[in-house]
């Protein structure tokens, strides 16, 4: 009886895993009617892609914890539009970009993009923009190399220290139980939350069916856990305080009816980094990128239209 308890308890624990395992990988098959091109960097291949003049100024969006880089295309085209010359690119373990298993913490990402950037033969005056968890990238990257950068923009950023929830605590802080966890139920959960956003107005078709398609590669959960505990955990102040001593400029936009990372966040900003310039959309929740596009451009005017 004990025997086969145990021996049920076992397939329990073991059927994500192996569900994961046999997900299919990103590999050159599935790159194949990727848009853009990919970069052989330090930890892997790196989706990415132009939009706008090839003599502007350039942009680089640094997307969140879960979406890929089109959730900047709305704001991209805006900015190529104004003359920008903007660069987006998948994060490690998201979109078409590859899945390198350790810590996906600060240097993780950080490396990431420089590492791109030395690619791209890119070295300086660039408008560095983050939404979400990028919000937190970009920061920790402006810390380390302030002297490549023109001006930050931020949109709903990470790095305050904000509580995720306590199913989130629970994942995040408990090792072997917490990605049991993730891996059994993530999917579910994130199947639930992106239903629920199916009627939103969004400038990106399908928006809610691509976020899914994420869920069906291997790497994708492991990736997301790894960021929750190692990325979305950190409190940046000592960076925003370096960045409010020397510089470079920033602007951060919040939504107001944000349940992901709450507004409450720009009074710890403006404590960190007083010289900040924080505007609020007053109607937006978390996925303001793509569904106040509009708005965050305009927001964002007050600032692109001084980088002459």
């Amino acid at each position: 009886m004990i025997w086969g308890l145990l021996a049920i308890l076992a397939v329990i624990i073991a059927t994500p895993f192996v569900a994961e395992a046999r997900r299919p990988r990103m590999d050159r098959a599935t790159r194949a009617n990727a848009p853009g091109e990919f970069a052989n960097l330090s930890r892997g291949i790196t989706h990415y892609h132009w939009i706008g003049p090839s003599d502007g100024p350039v942009a680089v969006c640094v997307h969140g914890l879960t979406t890929p880089s089109f959730v900047w295309e709305p704001i991209a085209n805006g900015l190529a539009d104004q003359g920008f010359r903007v660069l987006l690119y998948d994060l490690y373990g998201r979109g078409f970009s590859d899945r390198p298993k350790g810590p996906q913490d600060a240097d993780f990402f950080v490396t990431q993009l420089h590492d791109l950037l030395q690619d791209q033969r890119v070295d300086g005056g660039i408008t560095l923009l983050g939404y979400s968890m990028g919000g937190a990238i970009v920061p920790a990257f402006a810390a380390r190399h302030p002297e490549m950068l023109r001006q930050l923009v931020l949109l709903a950023p990470a790095g305050m220290g904000h509580d995720l929830g306590p199913i989130a605590r629970l994942v995040t802080n408990h090792n072997w139980l917490g990605t049991w966890l993730m891996m059994a139920f993530y999917g579910r959960s994130y199947r639930q939350a992106l239903d629920a956003e199916r009627d939103l107005p969004t400038a990106i078709d399908g928006i809610v069916d691509l976020q899914m398609a994420e869920l069906d590669y291997r790497g994708f959960r492991p990736a997301v856990l790894s960021s929750m505990r190692e990325m979305l955990d950190m409190e940046l102040k000592a960076e925003h305080r370096k960045i409010g001593k020397t510089g470079p400029p920033v602007l951060v936009i919040w939504g107001r009816e944000d349940e992901v990372i709450p507004i409450s966040g720009l009074d710890k900003l403006a404590e960190w980094n007083p010289a900040a310039q924080q505007e609020v959309i007053d109607d937006a929740g978390h996925a303001l990128a793509y569904t106040h596009n509009d708005q965050v451009l305009e927001a964002m005017r007050s600032v692109t239209d001084k980088r002459d």
